[in-house]
């Protein structure tokens, strides 16, 4: 199949070539301290996924571990202190270079009653 142009349409179509988008360079954020790849565009979320890393909050209560889960910021599963601010929606957030993400316990502060 051809385009308009007669250029031969390639079968492998990809959200980059649909876009005809190329990410700019990679960067560097912090977790914990710990250095971190992250793209031009990436949130915050989709960076620490892509490093392999699913949680990054835990519960107020209990401890257990959250992560992101809606991906959309609606269920605030994915809060992370952010260059020192807590209660930051990771998965809205975008991941800028030089980020310091600390994962966050329970409410992030003692004075906020979530």
């Amino acid at each position: 199949m051809t385009t308009r142009d007669h250029r031969p349409r390639s079968t492998h179509r990809t959200p980059l070539g649909l876009a005809d988008a190329a990410p700019g360079p990679a960067f560097e954020i912090t977790l914990d301290g710990r250095p971190l790849p992250a793209l031009p565009g990436q949130s915050v979320a989709a960076a620490l996924w892509a490093a392999g890393i699913l949680s990054w909050r835990t519960t107020r209560r209990d401890g257990r571990p959250r992560g992101a889960f809606c991906g959309i910021g609606s269920c605030y599963d994915c809060l992370a202190t952010v260059n020192s601010r807590p209660n930051q929606r990771a998965c809205l957030v975008p991941a800028r270079p030089g980020d310091a993400v600390t994962t966050q316990e329970g409410t992030g502060r003692a004075d906020l009653a979530v």
